[in-house]
């Protein structure tokens, strides 16, 4: 590995400097909705619903924080990738563990400091400045500002990262970006999202970087097309895209499978493509136009995760491969006067106490394509994928899959007293499941045969040289 100061990194090191100027800027109210017949048989978990939290496949055990050890000057980080850290903060204090230097967009050295010195960075309307701890100050500058370590490695909060942190300033305060190459950006991402795995559950993390390396530069070359989310910033460090924890997030089989696949990505067609990710399918994964509002891909297609010969799934070592959640008859009004508005027209008046929740329609790989919410104002479809906002748990997650079947209790009042809610797997379905890539790496396949497994058709290769062409 490598810091942002260890030898053979200048020539990147101008790219992050010059970053915010030049770099890369997933019904409606109707008619009574009457259920239809029975739910489809669901898989089941041979050992029962499972009661394990953890919404990704991470091993619970802390694991020592890595340094930043110097890599080969000859291997090649990739395009940069710029991640939104924090966002609306008045201020942000310049923070590492070594010396530094801020620059202005313009390559300009605006201080120059060590680690125990404190400077914060304050923002009045579009500009932006840094004051040190005993009242020194730069000039304002109307661009962001640029934090690059000469010998330590910056911290953003308790976090540390690769590369380089900017300031920038927008409406409501100060953005924090790390800015760094996209494979360093992976070794903050797959620990986080795959989790700490067995020697013999390698080549799920091998599947996990090829994956998550293929979404972030597919990401990365709609920013070129100016398709981009944002200008300051081509990711944010959440679930919304791929989870980032920054350099203490690395593990080393982590590390070790990024570098194993460097530069490998999933093309079809000599172009790279989409490789969406979930945590456990549940039995077998769904087709992005069950799931997306899309006229679907062909690399994303339903595939069983049944091993073959048996009645068991790759994915059933999973911890919700089978869940239950139950909602009070208060807490589903309270869910459904929340959060129906978001996914459907309810008009302006409350929908009122809910009456009736049935499962209208499936989707060919068994989820939920359309519930109907009936209350006492009127009927509402919402599409598969919108139910899990509506029907929250009560600890107001959304609900772990669209793979689900609904038992409804009514009241002697006629309201619903309660409703159960059985389902399989956990995330959207698409793509590759995760639990199921460790199932799969248990049972001897290799990163290349998971890979064909969820995504058919694609093959793996070199990131063409236009692969972040618009």
């Amino acid at each position: 590995m490598r810091s942002a100061t260890a030898p053979g990194t200048a020539r990147w090191t101008v790219t992050l400097m010059l970053a915010g100027a030049t770099l890369l800027s997933v019904g409606s109210c109707g008619r009574p909705l009457e259920p239809s017949g029975p739910v489809p048989a669901m898989p089941t978990d041979r050992a029962g619903a499972a009661t394990d939290a953890e919404p990704r496949p991470v091993d619970p055990t802390p694991a020592p924080r890595p340094a930043a050890a110097p890599r080969d000057p000859s291997f090649d980080p990739g395009p940069t990738v710029r991640v939104a850290l924090a966002a609306k903060q008045a201020t942000y204090e310049l923070r590492s563990t070594g010396a530094w230097r801020l620059l202005d967009d313009n390559g300009s050295v605006m201080a120059r400091a060590g680690a125990s010195e404190r400077w914060t960075v304050q923002r009045k309307g579009d500009r932006l400045r840094a004051v040190r701890s005993d009242g020194t100050t730069t000039p304002w500058r109307a661009s962001a500002l640029t934090q690059v370590a000469e010998d330590g490695i910056l911290k953003a909060g308790a976090k540390r990262y690769r590369g380089a942190i900017r300031a920038v300033a927008t409406d409501s305060g100060v953005l924090v970006v790390n800015v760094l190459p996209l494979e360093d950006y992976l070794r903050g991402v797959v620990p986080m999202e795959i989790g700490v795995r067995r020697a013999d559950e390698q080549a799920a993390v091998e599947a996990q970087a090829i994956a998550a390396r293929s979404f972030t530069a597919t990401r990365l070359a709609t920013a070129r097309a100016g398709n981009g989310r944002s200008k300051d910033f081509d990711f944010v460090s959440s679930v919304s895209d791929q989870v980032y924890g920054g350099l203490d997030a690395e593990q080393p089989g982590s590390n070790a499978a990024i570098d194993a696949t460097a530069g490998l990505v999933l093309l079809s067609r000599g172009r790279v493509v989409v490789a969406p990710f979930h945590s456990t399918c549940g039995g077998e994964t769904a087709a992005a136009e069950e799931v997306w509002r899309s006229d679907g891909e062909p690399h994303l297609k339903r595939v069983s995760d049944r091993i073959p010969g048996s009645d068991r799934y790759y994915c059933d070592i999973a911890p919700r491969f089978a869940w239950t959640t139950v909602l009070s008859g208060t807490q589903l009004d309270e869910n459904v006067r929340r959060y129906l508005r978001t996914v459907v027209d309810v008009g302006r008046g409350d929908p009122g106490s809910v009456r009736r929740v049935s499962v209208e329609s499936r989707t060919p790989s068994g989820r939920v394509e359309r519930l109907a919410i009936r209350t006492q104002h009127g009927a509402y479809g919402v599409r598969g994928n919108d139910a899990r906002s509506v029907l929250r748990g009560p600890d107001g997650a959304l609900l772990n899959s669209a793979y689900f079947a609904v038992t409804t209790e009514a009241a002697e009042s006629g309201r619903i007293a309660r409703i159960v809610i059985r389902g399989n797997g956990y995330g959207h379905g698409v793509g590759m499941c995760q639990w199921g890539a460790i199932g799969r790496a248990r049972a001897g396949q290799d990163a290349r045969r998971i890979l064909a497994t969820y995504f058919p058709g694609t093959s793996i290769g070199r990131m063409p040289a236009a692969g972040l062409a618009p």
